[in-house]
């Protein structure tokens, strides 16, 4: 019995029983001060599927041996060129959906191959160099939105010239995901559809890193000498992983947005990478190696954090000051834990 418990907390990590014992901890105080727990455990299942597509982005980068992706803005800027596209179409419902993936596919492949290039130009130092290149597109694209040849009232400002900050989903495919097959089990809310979804995507991630590719993508990111010495292409190999977690950033905003109801522009998607990266680590990945189970525990423990000790915290601090303030301490503070769990990129 006690084998089993030490494999158990061995494979599972103590940071990660640490966060879930609080979560527990939260659940218990949530229902204390009167909050209701089917209405906080629905959102939390939204959020995990609205986030889950973005953090699985980081997998495919980590395992090719670029390290935790913080310029997945590059691939969020081309899902969101891909929405405003699709509504510019007049589509709806799914039609729109699937039109604003497809058309943002592409784009973020193209991006992808860029961004791939100058990753393996700098070697060593990818980390960095993607923040400051996440951070730049986004500025550069804030003026790009004030550019772009779109025309529908819906997108552009009435008067002046751009496209406006926040664009509302209501009437194109707000929710469309969230309320296919959704339904109700004892007052909590179930969005069916997108969680499909995002486990269908977690699926093909799961079946392209048993490929042929993939295993060369992980051997590539395990030792690149070895790699190399095996007869692998490197640059092949982490240009690959660069595409994929730019195109999986482009459908992971599609998938927010349309569960948020809202596209946001300009500054908006600076530091939503931030947000994966953290939960990729909750979950047990580090700078060199990732899987879909850590994608999955860590997005259920990061957005369960959130969800739940924001209005518990709220709650019991009754001032409107107070509880902004919790508000950041409570979410940048999940983000400063996780980030402190990788070890010298072990």
């Amino acid at each position: 019995m006690m084998e089993r418990i030490n494999e158990f907390y061995k494979n599972f990590g103590l940071p990660r029983l640490i966060i879930a014992s609080f979560l527990i901890l939260l659940c218990i105080a949530a229902a204390m001060v009167g909050l209701p727990l089917p209405a906080l455990f629905s959102a939390v299942l939204v959020r995990f599927g609205m986030h889950g597509v973005l953090v699985l982005a980081m997998v495919p980068a980590i395992i090719a041996g670029i390290g935790l992706n913080f310029g997945l803005p590059l691939g969020i800027l081309c899902g969101l060129l891909g929405g405003l596209i699709s509504i510019e179409l007049d589509l709806v419902g799914f039609n729109a959906l699937a039109t604003a993936i497809l058309i943002a596919i592409p784009l973020a492949m193209l991006v992808g191959v860029a961004y791939g290039w100058l990753l393996n130009r700098v070697k060593g130092s990818e980390m960095m160099v993607a923040t400051y290149v996440g951070f730049s597109a986004v500025s550069l694209m804030s003026i790009g939105w004030l550019l772009l040849p779109l025309y529908s009232p819906e997108i552009v400002w009435p008067i002046g010239r751009g496209i406006r900050t926040t664009i509302v989903l209501t009437g194109r495919y707000d929710k469309v995901l969230n309320n296919f097959l959704d339904f109700s089990i004892f007052g909590m809310h179930i969005p069916t559809g997108l969680l499909l979804f995002m486990l269908m995507i977690c699926f093909l991630m799961w079946l392209f890193l048993r490929s042929s590719v993939g295993v060369a993508m992980k051997a590539t990111g395990d030792n690149p000498r070895f790699a190399t010495a095996s007869g692998i292409n490197v640059n092949k190999s982490r240009m690959i992983g660069t595409i994929l977690s730019t195109v999986l950033g482009a459908v992971g905003i599609i998938v927010f947005s349309q569960s948020f109801g809202f596209i946001q522009l300009y500054q908006a998607p600076m530091f939503m990478g931030f947000g994966a990266v953290a939960a990729i680590l909750i979950g047990g990945a580090s700078v060199k190696k990732a899987s879909i189970t850590n994608v999955l525990i860590g997005t259920l423990l990061f957005q369960g954090m959130l969800v739940i000790s924001l209005p518990v915290a709220n709650k019991i601090m009754t001032l409107g000051s107070l509880a902004e303030i919790s508000r950041i301490i409570i979410s940048n503070g999940i983000i400063l834990y996780a980030l402190t769990q990788v070890s010298g990129g072990e």
